[in-house]
């Protein structure tokens, strides 16, 4: 039996994010049952009972780390403690060559201390490095400072890294050859079967009349909301644009300073197309809205493979992606790709309106082949289990 410690997704089963989906697709998918998944979960010190610390979802088992904390060094003491659980582990059960796959590069500064623990008990350290975090806008300089030298520290001791895009895999072979890093490339997955909701499902229909959405008639985002995302470019474009049909924009902006930011630089709340709706938890509904969107608008310029954006392909008919060398690595020709150049998406969003049935089935059936080719769960699980093994 060959056990993998999972560390760095927030747990499953998954809400929403892009890790947390990963793990839970990669243990639900799972065919070689001599592969045996330990998963952490975080939890909050209300959620935490250490009466009911351990469980089993999707046939992995399944272990509650307890936050010591809130605000950003949360994650990093939870990576560090959910290692420190699995060394443990490891130990107690006595388990002969083990994995421990760490998702993201938040605890470089400690991660020489800890692979001793690994290689101690026999393990072996795998490396998911996640997109250029220290890139995000979001983060304050002495912040992205650390997520650098993380990265770095992360790439020199992990003995294998499990790069999200070819992209991704280029970058970390050239800024960190000293190390001469050994990779390989493993994209997230995503699936082009149909949501199990019909067209009058009382959910669909409920959130339609909430928001005042037509079917086929909206643009959509899906994404987190920061500012690397182009949200201000892609707002900014649609208002300038002809089209009659809605932006709608699934994401969390309640309470974010990010949103009046926009308001104010942008005015879109005069613009009665622009809808900002909260979040969707629902995937099959999540995954109706998406088949009924007209169009859907991408515009992460942060390197990996986005999840949403595989989502998008699989499901939405046609595409329109923000032209960066992650996002066409993924589309292909089976999406229309923009510019930051001003007019560029304004102008793309009139040329997709203009397009006739036939030339949307076109893009959809290619985005849908690169999708089933390359980005199915079973396609991704397939190439995990052989590195695990």
């Amino acid at each position: 039996m060959k056990h993998v410690f999972i560390v760095g997704c927030k747990g499953i089963p998954t809400r929403y994010g892009g890790f947390e989906t990963f793990v839970d697709k990669l243990t639900e998918y799972k065919k070689d049952e001599n592969i045996k998944y330990h998963v952490a979960c975080l939890k909050t010190k209300e959620e935490y009972d250490e009466k009911e610390t351990e469980y089993e979802y999707n046939g992995a088992h399944c272990f509650n780390i307890c936050e010591r904390m809130k605000g950003p060094a949360k994650a990093i003491f939870y990576d560090i403690d959910a290692i420190n659980y699995c060394v443990k582990y490891i130990q107690e059960h006595q388990i002969q060559d083990p994995i421990v796959y760490v998702l993201a590069c938040r605890i470089g500064p400690f991660i020489g201390r800890l692979k001793k623990k690994i290689k101690k008990v026999g393990g072996t350290l795998y490396v998911n490095p996640d997109g250029h975090e220290w890139k995000r806008a979001k983060w304050s300089g002495p912040v992205r400072k650390y997520w650098k030298i993380s990265e770095k520290l992360m790439v020199k001791h992990a003995e294998l890294l499990v790069c999200d895009s070819i992209g991704i895999e280029n970058y970390i072979k050239e800024d960190y050859k000293k190390y001469q890093p050994k990779t390989t490339f493993i994209a997230y997955g995503a699936e082009t079967s149909p949501s199990e909701l019909t067209e009058d499902a009382p959910q669909l229909q409920e959130w339609f009349g909430k928001f005042g959405i037509v079917p086929n008639q909206y643009y959509l985002i899906v994404g987190r909301f920061v500012p690397e995302n182009n949200f201000e470019a892609m707002i900014r474009e649609f208002m300038k644009s002809k089209t009659k049909k809605d932006l709608v924009i699934i994401t969390g902006y309640e309470g974010v300073s990010f949103y009046d930011e926009l308001k104010k630089e942008t005015n879109f709340e005069q613009d009665s197309r622009i809808k900002f709706v909260g979040t969707v938890y629902d995937q099959q509904l999540l995954k109706k809205i998406r088949e009924l969107a007209y169009g859907y608008l991408h515009g992460h310029s942060v390197g990996g493979t986005n999840p949403s954006l595989l989502e998008a392909l699989g499901q939405t008919k046609l595409n329109l992606l923000f032209d960066v060398i992650f996002n066409r690595e993924v589309g292909e020709e089976g999406a229309l790709y923009w510019s930051l150049e001003d007019g560029n998406l304004a102008g793309l969003l009139e040329q997709a309106d203009a397009m006739n049935q036939d030339e949307i089935n076109e893009m959809s059936q290619k985005a849908k082949e690169r999708i089933d080719s390359y980005y199915s769960w079973e396609y991704i699980r397939d190439r995990y289990e052989e590195i695990f093994r």
